[in-house]
Protein backbone atom coordinates (compact mmCIF):
# COMPACT_ATOMS: atom_id res chain seq x y z
CA UNK A 1 0.00 0.00 0.00
CA UNK A 2 1.41 3.47 -0.82
CA UNK A 3 2.23 5.88 1.98
CA UNK A 4 -0.10 8.67 2.29
CA UNK A 5 0.52 12.23 3.19
CA UNK A 6 -1.16 14.91 5.76
CA UNK A 7 0.02 13.08 9.41
CA UNK A 8 2.92 14.77 11.52
CA UNK A 9 6.43 13.19 11.70
CA UNK A 10 6.84 12.45 15.25
CA UNK A 11 10.39 13.06 16.62
CA UNK A 12 11.05 11.95 20.27
CA UNK A 13 12.85 13.37 22.57
CA UNK A 14 14.11 10.84 25.28
CA UNK A 15 14.97 12.90 28.23
CA UNK A 16 16.70 10.26 31.33
CA UNK A 17 15.91 12.05 35.27
CA UNK A 18 17.97 11.40 38.38
CA UNK A 19 17.07 12.37 41.98
CA UNK A 20 20.54 14.04 43.41
CA UNK A 21 20.89 11.17 46.39
CA UNK A 22 21.34 8.39 43.82
CA UNK A 23 23.67 7.90 41.09
CA UNK A 24 23.35 9.82 37.78
CA UNK A 25 25.53 7.10 36.39
CA UNK A 26 22.69 4.77 36.65
CA UNK A 27 20.42 6.73 34.60
CA UNK A 28 22.88 7.36 32.09
CA UNK A 29 23.85 3.87 31.43
CA UNK A 30 20.38 2.70 31.46
CA UNK A 31 19.30 5.56 29.22
CA UNK A 32 22.28 4.35 26.95
CA UNK A 33 20.69 1.10 26.64
CA UNK A 34 17.07 2.38 25.98
CA UNK A 35 18.32 4.34 22.74
CA UNK A 36 20.03 1.12 21.94
CA UNK A 37 16.76 -0.67 21.64
CA UNK A 38 15.57 2.09 19.79
CA UNK A 39 17.52 2.41 17.16
CA UNK A 40 17.54 -1.22 16.24
CA UNK A 41 13.27 -1.07 16.81
CA UNK A 42 14.11 2.28 13.98
CA UNK A 43 11.81 4.71 16.42
CA UNK A 44 12.30 8.64 15.61
CA UNK A 45 14.26 9.19 18.89
CA UNK A 46 16.96 11.45 20.69
CA UNK A 47 18.08 11.60 23.93
CA UNK A 48 18.72 14.99 25.57
CA UNK A 49 22.46 15.39 26.51
CA UNK A 50 21.18 16.77 30.27
CA UNK A 51 19.62 14.32 32.51
CA UNK A 52 17.27 16.14 34.62
CA UNK A 53 18.39 16.59 38.54
CA UNK A 54 16.88 20.11 38.80
CA UNK A 55 14.46 22.70 38.04
CA UNK A 56 17.79 24.34 36.18
CA UNK A 57 18.13 21.23 34.29
CA UNK A 58 14.61 20.46 33.33
CA UNK A 59 14.77 24.36 31.55
CA UNK A 60 18.10 22.73 30.02
CA UNK A 61 16.45 19.94 28.94
CA UNK A 62 13.26 21.80 26.91
CA UNK A 63 15.69 24.18 25.42
CA UNK A 64 17.76 20.70 23.96
CA UNK A 65 14.71 19.02 22.83
CA UNK A 66 13.07 21.87 20.77
CA UNK A 67 16.75 22.25 19.38
CA UNK A 68 16.88 18.45 18.49
CA UNK A 69 13.00 19.24 16.62
CA UNK A 70 11.51 16.94 19.16
CA UNK A 71 7.16 17.54 18.86
CA UNK A 72 7.15 14.07 21.47
CA UNK A 73 8.88 13.40 24.48
CA UNK A 74 9.65 10.06 26.74
CA UNK A 75 10.85 11.11 30.41
CA UNK A 76 12.64 8.03 31.78
CA UNK A 77 13.14 7.48 35.68
CA UNK A 78 16.29 5.44 35.64
CA UNK A 79 16.55 5.58 39.30
CA UNK A 80 14.14 7.31 41.38
CA UNK A 81 14.07 10.74 39.70
CA UNK A 82 13.00 14.22 40.89
CA UNK A 83 9.39 14.43 40.70
CA UNK A 84 9.06 18.43 41.13
CA UNK A 85 11.44 18.71 37.92
CA UNK A 86 10.61 16.01 35.90
CA UNK A 87 6.87 17.21 35.99
CA UNK A 88 8.05 20.84 34.90
CA UNK A 89 9.52 19.81 31.68
CA UNK A 90 5.68 17.48 31.36
CA UNK A 91 4.26 20.99 32.18
CA UNK A 92 5.84 23.16 29.66
CA UNK A 93 6.45 20.61 27.03
CA UNK A 94 4.54 21.66 23.66
CA UNK A 95 3.93 17.94 22.60
CA UNK A 96 2.09 14.91 24.12
CA UNK A 97 4.75 13.40 27.09
CA UNK A 98 5.20 9.56 28.31
CA UNK A 99 6.56 8.37 31.63
CA UNK A 100 8.54 5.22 31.97
CA UNK A 101 10.89 3.99 34.41
CA UNK A 102 13.31 1.50 34.30
CA UNK A 103 13.20 -1.97 36.16
CA UNK A 104 16.35 -3.52 38.40
CA UNK A 105 18.37 -5.91 36.13
CA UNK A 106 20.04 -7.93 38.57
CA UNK A 107 20.82 -9.48 41.95
CA UNK A 108 24.06 -7.13 41.42
CA UNK A 109 22.14 -4.11 40.69
CA UNK A 110 20.13 -4.84 44.02
CA UNK A 111 23.45 -5.04 45.99
CA UNK A 112 25.01 -1.73 44.68
CA UNK A 113 23.11 0.52 42.55
CA UNK A 114 19.04 0.07 43.25
CA UNK A 115 17.40 2.78 41.27
CA UNK A 116 14.14 2.18 42.76
CA UNK A 117 12.31 3.93 39.87
CA UNK A 118 8.91 1.66 40.82
CA UNK A 119 8.67 4.06 43.65
CA UNK A 120 9.71 7.01 41.82
CA UNK A 121 7.30 7.18 38.96
CA UNK A 122 4.09 7.11 41.80
CA UNK A 123 5.53 10.26 43.07
CA UNK A 124 5.66 11.93 39.53
CA UNK A 125 2.51 10.29 38.83
CA UNK A 126 0.92 12.29 41.57
CA UNK A 127 2.71 15.92 40.85
CA UNK A 128 1.67 15.34 37.22
CA UNK A 129 -2.31 15.06 38.87
CA UNK A 130 -1.54 18.67 41.00
CA UNK A 131 -0.07 20.24 37.74
CA UNK A 132 -3.34 19.08 35.81
CA UNK A 133 -0.90 16.92 33.01
CA UNK A 134 -2.35 14.37 31.00
CA UNK A 135 0.70 12.21 30.13
CA UNK A 136 0.91 8.89 28.81
CA UNK A 137 1.53 6.08 31.24
CA UNK A 138 1.63 2.32 29.52
CA UNK A 139 0.17 -0.54 31.24
CA UNK A 140 3.71 -1.52 31.70
CA UNK A 141 5.48 1.43 32.63
CA UNK A 142 8.45 -0.08 34.48
CA UNK A 143 10.28 -2.33 32.55
CA UNK A 144 13.93 -3.65 31.25
CA UNK A 145 15.65 -1.33 28.15
CA UNK A 146 14.19 -3.71 25.56
CA UNK A 147 10.51 -3.85 27.27
CA UNK A 148 10.31 -0.18 27.56
CA UNK A 149 11.52 0.28 23.88
CA UNK A 150 8.77 -1.11 22.55
CA UNK A 151 6.63 0.83 25.12
CA UNK A 152 7.81 4.01 23.50
CA UNK A 153 7.27 2.44 19.67
CA UNK A 154 3.92 2.42 20.33
CA UNK A 155 3.80 5.61 21.75
CA UNK A 156 5.08 6.64 18.52
CA UNK A 157 1.53 5.84 17.03
CA UNK A 158 -0.13 7.32 20.29
CA UNK A 159 1.77 10.89 18.90
CA UNK A 160 1.05 11.08 16.11
CA UNK A 161 -2.74 10.82 16.69
CA UNK A 162 -2.17 13.34 19.42
CA UNK A 163 -0.33 16.06 16.99
CA UNK A 164 -2.03 15.27 14.43
CA UNK A 165 -5.23 16.22 16.08
CA UNK A 166 -4.10 19.55 17.65
CA UNK A 167 -2.90 20.51 14.48
CA UNK A 168 -6.14 19.37 12.22
CA UNK A 169 -8.67 21.64 10.03
CA UNK A 170 -11.65 20.49 9.45
CA UNK A 171 -13.44 22.07 6.32
CA UNK A 172 -17.05 21.34 6.17
CA UNK A 173 -18.84 22.23 3.11
CA UNK A 174 -22.79 22.96 3.36
CA UNK A 175 -25.80 22.20 5.92
CA UNK A 176 -26.41 18.37 6.66
CA UNK A 177 -29.01 16.68 4.69
CA UNK A 178 -32.62 16.85 5.89
CA UNK A 179 -33.27 14.16 8.45
CA UNK A 180 -29.55 13.62 9.17
CA UNK A 181 -29.33 15.56 12.45
CA UNK A 182 -27.24 12.87 13.71
CA UNK A 183 -24.32 14.08 11.87
CA UNK A 184 -24.78 17.34 13.21
CA UNK A 185 -23.33 17.99 17.15
CA UNK A 186 -21.62 21.29 18.26
CA UNK A 187 -18.47 22.37 17.50
CA UNK A 188 -17.01 23.82 20.78
CA UNK A 189 -15.60 20.36 21.70
CA UNK A 190 -13.52 20.22 18.46
CA UNK A 191 -11.90 23.88 19.64
CA UNK A 192 -11.14 22.22 22.82
CA UNK A 193 -9.18 19.58 21.28
CA UNK A 194 -7.38 22.10 19.76
CA UNK A 195 -9.31 21.39 16.54
CA UNK A 196 -9.87 24.39 13.91
CA UNK A 197 -13.06 24.67 11.78
CA UNK A 198 -14.17 26.30 8.60
CA UNK A 199 -17.59 25.72 7.30
CA UNK A 200 -18.54 26.78 4.22
CA UNK A 201 -21.71 26.77 1.97
CA UNK A 202 -22.16 24.54 -0.64
CA UNK A 203 -22.35 27.95 -2.79
CA UNK A 204 -18.55 28.44 -2.00
CA UNK A 205 -18.02 24.61 -2.78
CA UNK A 206 -19.80 25.27 -6.43
CA UNK A 207 -17.84 28.69 -7.24
CA UNK A 208 -14.74 26.91 -6.58
CA UNK A 209 -15.79 23.89 -8.87
CA UNK A 210 -16.43 26.59 -11.63
CA UNK A 211 -13.14 28.32 -11.04
CA UNK A 212 -11.16 25.75 -11.20
CA UNK A 213 -12.23 24.91 -14.66
CA UNK A 214 -9.28 26.64 -15.81
CA UNK A 215 -6.53 24.44 -14.72
CA UNK A 216 -6.90 22.57 -17.28
CA UNK A 217 -2.94 20.96 -16.96
CA UNK A 218 -3.83 19.85 -13.49
CA UNK A 219 -7.25 18.64 -14.46
CA UNK A 220 -5.59 16.46 -17.70
CA UNK A 221 -2.84 15.10 -15.23
CA UNK A 222 -5.82 14.05 -12.38
CA UNK A 223 -7.53 12.27 -15.32
CA UNK A 224 -4.28 10.20 -16.11
CA UNK A 225 -3.73 9.01 -12.52
CA UNK A 226 -7.65 8.39 -12.69
CA UNK A 227 -7.50 5.96 -15.21
CA UNK A 228 -4.53 4.35 -13.92
CA UNK A 229 -5.99 3.31 -10.57
CA UNK A 230 -9.87 2.49 -12.30
CA UNK A 231 -7.87 0.15 -14.79
CA UNK A 232 -10.50 -2.37 -16.29
CA UNK A 233 -13.26 -0.59 -13.63
CA UNK A 234 -12.98 2.97 -15.58
CA UNK A 235 -16.56 2.29 -16.81
CA UNK A 236 -17.52 6.30 -17.67
CA UNK A 237 -14.26 7.61 -19.18
CA UNK A 238 -16.58 10.46 -20.09
CA UNK A 239 -16.95 11.37 -16.51
CA UNK A 240 -13.47 11.70 -15.36
CA UNK A 241 -12.67 15.49 -16.53
CA UNK A 242 -15.74 16.57 -14.47
CA UNK A 243 -14.31 14.37 -11.60
CA UNK A 244 -10.76 15.16 -11.91
CA UNK A 245 -12.03 19.35 -11.76
CA UNK A 246 -13.84 18.97 -8.59
CA UNK A 247 -10.23 17.10 -6.98
CA UNK A 248 -8.29 20.24 -8.20
CA UNK A 249 -10.92 22.40 -6.65
CA UNK A 250 -10.84 20.57 -3.42
CA UNK A 251 -6.96 20.32 -3.24
CA UNK A 252 -6.02 24.00 -3.84
CA UNK A 253 -8.87 25.59 -1.39
CA UNK A 254 -6.82 22.98 1.03
CA UNK A 255 -3.59 24.11 0.42
CA UNK A 256 -5.07 27.79 0.45
CA UNK A 257 -6.91 27.71 3.86
CA UNK A 258 -4.92 25.54 5.89
CA UNK A 259 -4.01 28.86 7.88
CA UNK A 260 -2.30 28.22 11.29
CA UNK A 261 -3.01 24.58 10.77
CA UNK A 262 -0.83 21.84 9.45
CA UNK A 263 -3.36 18.77 8.63
CA UNK A 264 -6.51 19.15 6.80
CA UNK A 265 -9.94 16.89 6.28
CA UNK A 266 -13.14 17.58 4.82
CA UNK A 267 -16.99 17.11 5.66
CA UNK A 268 -18.92 18.04 2.52
CA UNK A 269 -21.86 18.03 1.53
CA UNK A 270 -22.76 15.28 -1.27
CA UNK A 271 -26.60 14.85 -1.85
CA UNK A 272 -29.43 15.75 -2.93
CA UNK A 273 -28.64 19.28 -4.30
CA UNK A 274 -24.89 18.24 -5.46
CA UNK A 275 -26.10 15.77 -8.02
CA UNK A 276 -28.09 18.76 -9.81
CA UNK A 277 -25.50 21.14 -10.25
CA UNK A 278 -22.22 19.27 -10.28
CA UNK A 279 -23.93 16.97 -12.70
CA UNK A 280 -21.85 13.71 -10.62
CA UNK A 281 -21.66 12.03 -7.05
CA UNK A 282 -18.63 13.08 -5.06
CA UNK A 283 -17.44 9.46 -3.83
CA UNK A 284 -14.83 8.60 -6.19
CA UNK A 285 -13.04 12.11 -5.41
CA UNK A 286 -13.59 11.01 -1.60
CA UNK A 287 -11.87 8.03 -1.86
CA UNK A 288 -9.36 9.46 -4.46
CA UNK A 289 -8.40 12.30 -1.32
CA UNK A 290 -8.47 9.47 1.40
CA UNK A 291 -5.94 7.46 -0.25
CA UNK A 292 -3.46 10.60 0.13
CA UNK A 293 -4.31 11.33 3.91
CA UNK A 294 -6.77 13.68 3.28
CA UNK A 295 -10.41 12.15 4.70
CA UNK A 296 -13.96 13.34 3.33
CA UNK A 297 -16.73 12.51 5.47
CA UNK A 298 -19.84 11.95 3.89
CA UNK A 299 -23.01 14.43 4.72
CA UNK A 300 -20.88 16.90 6.25
CA UNK A 301 -20.22 14.77 9.64
CA UNK A 302 -17.27 17.01 11.03
CA UNK A 303 -16.95 14.50 14.22
CA UNK A 304 -16.76 11.51 11.35
CA UNK A 305 -13.85 13.25 9.73
CA UNK A 306 -12.25 13.56 12.58
CA UNK A 307 -12.62 10.05 13.94
CA UNK A 308 -11.31 8.66 10.11
CA UNK A 309 -8.38 11.23 10.76
CA UNK A 310 -7.50 9.67 14.39
CA UNK A 311 -7.59 6.08 12.75
CA UNK A 312 -5.70 6.52 10.15
CA UNK A 313 -3.12 8.35 12.33
CA UNK A 314 -3.40 5.72 14.94
CA UNK A 315 -2.38 3.54 11.43
CA UNK A 316 -0.52 5.42 9.32
CA UNK A 317 -2.97 3.40 6.27
CA UNK A 318 -6.38 5.23 4.57
CA UNK A 319 -9.30 5.14 6.27
CA UNK A 320 -12.91 5.25 5.58
CA UNK A 321 -16.12 6.20 6.89
CA UNK A 322 -19.09 4.01 6.59
CA UNK A 323 -22.81 3.46 7.57
CA UNK A 324 -22.85 0.61 10.32
CA UNK A 325 -25.39 -0.11 7.94
CA UNK A 326 -27.58 -3.15 7.81
CA UNK A 327 -27.66 -7.25 9.39
CA UNK A 328 -25.87 -10.30 7.32
CA UNK A 329 -28.83 -13.16 6.15
CA UNK A 330 -27.15 -16.39 6.96
CA UNK A 331 -27.93 -17.34 2.97
CA UNK A 332 -25.10 -15.23 2.09
CA UNK A 333 -22.29 -17.13 4.20
CA UNK A 334 -20.72 -20.31 2.94
CA UNK A 335 -20.93 -23.39 4.96
CA UNK A 336 -18.50 -23.19 7.83
CA UNK A 337 -17.51 -19.75 7.33
CA UNK A 338 -15.06 -18.16 9.56
CA UNK A 339 -16.66 -15.82 11.76
CA UNK A 340 -13.42 -14.49 13.55
CA UNK A 341 -14.98 -15.44 17.29
CA UNK A 342 -18.16 -13.67 16.34
CA UNK A 343 -21.47 -15.09 16.65
CA UNK A 344 -24.15 -14.46 13.41
CA UNK A 345 -25.57 -11.88 15.33
CA UNK A 346 -22.33 -9.89 15.81
CA UNK A 347 -22.19 -9.39 11.84
CA UNK A 348 -23.03 -6.58 10.04
CA UNK A 349 -22.56 -5.04 6.49
CA UNK A 350 -20.20 -1.40 6.79
CA UNK A 351 -21.59 0.34 3.71
CA UNK A 352 -21.06 3.79 2.38
CA UNK A 353 -22.19 5.10 -1.71
CA UNK A 354 -18.29 4.83 -2.61
CA UNK A 355 -16.01 6.58 -0.88
CA UNK A 356 -13.58 4.27 0.11
CA UNK A 357 -9.86 3.90 -1.43
CA UNK A 358 -8.86 1.46 -4.17
CA UNK A 359 -6.15 0.02 -2.14
CA UNK A 360 -8.66 -0.87 0.88
CA UNK A 361 -10.54 -2.77 -1.42
CA UNK A 362 -10.68 -6.24 -2.93
CA UNK A 363 -11.53 -4.90 -6.39
CA UNK A 364 -13.47 -2.09 -7.81
CA UNK A 365 -14.90 0.34 -10.62
CA UNK A 366 -16.89 3.70 -10.97
CA UNK A 367 -20.53 3.04 -10.77
CA UNK A 368 -23.26 5.18 -9.88
CA UNK A 369 -25.65 5.10 -6.66
CA UNK A 370 -28.62 3.08 -6.70
CA UNK A 371 -30.68 5.02 -4.13
CA UNK A 372 -29.93 8.64 -5.65
CA UNK A 373 -30.61 6.94 -8.65
CA UNK A 374 -34.08 5.91 -7.65
CA UNK A 375 -34.61 9.43 -6.09
CA UNK A 376 -33.41 11.40 -8.91
CA UNK A 377 -32.80 9.59 -11.64
CA UNK A 378 -36.23 7.75 -11.03
CA UNK A 379 -34.11 4.25 -11.77
CA UNK A 380 -33.58 5.27 -15.06
CA UNK A 381 -30.07 5.22 -16.91
CA UNK A 382 -27.41 6.46 -14.38
CA UNK A 383 -25.99 10.22 -15.66
CA UNK A 384 -26.31 12.84 -12.87
CA UNK A 385 -25.99 10.08 -10.01
CA UNK A 386 -22.76 8.10 -11.84
CA UNK A 387 -19.28 8.89 -9.69
CA UNK A 388 -19.32 6.46 -6.92
CA UNK A 389 -16.37 3.62 -6.68
CA UNK A 390 -17.63 0.30 -5.32
CA UNK A 391 -16.36 -3.15 -4.54
CA UNK A 392 -16.03 -5.39 -1.72
CA UNK A 393 -13.94 -3.94 1.32
CA UNK A 394 -10.27 -5.74 1.51
CA UNK A 395 -10.66 -8.79 3.85
CA UNK A 396 -8.83 -8.76 6.93
CA UNK A 397 -8.38 -6.84 10.24
CA UNK A 398 -10.44 -3.92 11.01
CA UNK A 399 -11.03 -1.41 13.76
CA UNK A 400 -14.17 0.64 14.28
CA UNK A 401 -14.03 4.10 15.73
CA UNK A 402 -15.91 7.42 16.63
CA UNK A 403 -14.96 10.34 18.69
CA UNK A 404 -18.54 12.55 19.07
CA UNK A 405 -19.76 15.02 20.95
CA UNK A 406 -23.01 14.94 22.66
CA UNK A 407 -25.90 17.74 22.52
CA UNK A 408 -24.45 19.57 26.17
CA UNK A 409 -20.61 19.45 24.67
CA UNK A 410 -19.53 16.02 26.28
CA UNK A 411 -16.91 14.30 24.35
CA UNK A 412 -17.22 10.55 24.08
CA UNK A 413 -15.74 7.86 22.02
CA UNK A 414 -15.94 3.77 21.35
CA UNK A 415 -14.01 1.68 19.75
CA UNK A 416 -13.53 -2.32 18.99
CA UNK A 417 -11.35 -4.31 16.71
CA UNK A 418 -12.39 -7.20 14.63
CA UNK A 419 -12.01 -8.93 10.90
CA UNK A 420 -13.44 -8.16 7.42
CA UNK A 421 -14.66 -11.00 6.74
CA UNK A 422 -13.94 -12.75 2.96
CA UNK A 423 -17.39 -13.16 2.04
CA UNK A 424 -19.20 -11.34 -0.90
CA UNK A 425 -21.88 -8.97 0.67
CA UNK A 426 -24.31 -9.47 -2.19
CA UNK A 427 -25.03 -5.63 -2.49
CA UNK A 428 -23.64 -2.66 -4.05
CA UNK A 429 -21.68 0.54 -2.75
CA UNK A 430 -18.50 0.10 -0.78
CA UNK A 431 -19.22 -2.94 1.65
CA UNK A 432 -17.83 -5.55 3.39
CA UNK A 433 -19.22 -7.91 5.93
CA UNK A 434 -17.53 -7.19 9.46
CA UNK A 435 -17.11 -9.92 12.46
CA UNK A 436 -17.18 -7.72 15.82
CA UNK A 437 -17.19 -10.34 18.83
CA UNK A 438 -19.60 -9.42 21.01
CA UNK A 439 -20.80 -6.68 18.26
CA UNK A 440 -24.65 -7.29 18.97
CA UNK A 441 -24.57 -6.21 22.52
CA UNK A 442 -21.84 -3.42 21.77
CA UNK A 443 -24.52 -1.88 18.93
CA UNK A 444 -27.61 -1.92 21.72
CA UNK A 445 -25.46 -0.81 24.70
CA UNK A 446 -23.10 1.57 23.76
CA UNK A 447 -24.57 2.57 20.04
CA UNK A 448 -27.61 2.83 20.73
CA UNK A 449 -27.39 3.28 24.68
CA UNK A 450 -25.06 6.20 23.78
CA UNK A 451 -27.26 7.41 21.04
CA UNK A 452 -23.91 7.16 18.65
CA UNK A 453 -24.75 8.21 15.10
CA UNK A 454 -24.75 5.52 11.99
CA UNK A 455 -21.33 6.88 10.57
CA UNK A 456 -18.06 4.40 11.96
CA UNK A 457 -14.45 5.33 10.78
CA UNK A 458 -13.08 1.84 9.84
CA UNK A 459 -9.44 1.25 9.85
CA UNK A 460 -7.90 -1.84 8.07
CA UNK A 461 -5.30 -2.63 10.99
CA UNK A 462 -5.87 -3.31 14.44
CA UNK A 463 -5.69 0.34 16.12
CA UNK A 464 -7.85 -0.07 19.27
CA UNK A 465 -4.93 -0.14 22.00
CA UNK A 466 -3.05 3.07 20.29
CA UNK A 467 -6.84 4.97 20.19
CA UNK A 468 -7.67 4.29 23.28
CA UNK A 469 -4.59 5.64 25.12
CA UNK A 470 -4.71 8.36 22.57
CA UNK A 471 -7.95 9.47 23.68
CA UNK A 472 -7.02 9.47 27.29
CA UNK A 473 -3.97 12.02 26.48
CA UNK A 474 -6.69 13.90 25.00
CA UNK A 475 -8.78 14.15 28.10
CA UNK A 476 -11.61 11.95 26.61
CA UNK A 477 -12.73 9.74 29.53
CA UNK A 478 -16.36 8.25 28.08
CA UNK A 479 -13.82 5.61 25.69
CA UNK A 480 -16.63 2.10 24.91
CA UNK A 481 -15.48 -0.58 24.20
CA UNK A 482 -16.57 -4.47 24.07
CA UNK A 483 -16.71 -6.26 27.85
CA UNK A 484 -14.96 -8.86 28.79
CA UNK A 485 -16.48 -12.64 29.04
CA UNK A 486 -18.91 -12.03 32.24
CA UNK A 487 -19.08 -8.47 32.01
CA UNK A 488 -22.08 -6.97 31.42
CA UNK A 489 -23.11 -3.24 29.98
CA UNK A 490 -24.15 -0.66 32.36
CA UNK A 491 -28.56 -1.12 32.38
CA UNK A 492 -27.89 -4.08 30.36
CA UNK A 493 -30.95 -6.73 31.62
CA UNK A 494 -29.29 -9.59 33.36
CA UNK A 495 -32.19 -11.90 32.37
CA UNK A 496 -31.43 -11.18 29.18
CA UNK A 497 -27.80 -11.55 28.91
CA UNK A 498 -26.40 -14.71 26.75
CA UNK A 499 -30.14 -14.95 25.02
Amino acid sequence: MKPIGNLPAVKIAVVGVSRDCFPIDLTKRRLARLMAELKKLGVPATACPTVIESEADALKALDQARAAGANAAVLFLGNFGPEGPTTIFAQRFPGPVMFCAAAEESREVLLRDRGDALCGLLNASYNLGLRKVRAHIPERPVGLAVELAAEIARFEAIARVVIGVRSLKLFGFGPRPQDFLACNAPVKPLYDLGVEVMENSELDLLGLYRAAAGRKAEIAAVVRDMKKELGTGCTYPDLLPRLAQFEVALVQFMEKNLGAARYAAFADKCWPAFENEFGFVPCYVNSRLAGRGIPVACEVDLYGALSEYMIQAATGLPATLLDINNSVPADILPEGADLAGAAPRDLFMGFHCGNTTSSCMAGCALNYQVIMNRLMEGGKKPDITRGTLEGRLRPGAATLFRLQSTADCQLRSYVAEGRILDVDPCSFGSIGVFAIPGFARFYRHVLIGKRYPHHGAVGFAPAGGVLFDALRVLGVEDIATPPLAGERYAGENPFEVGS
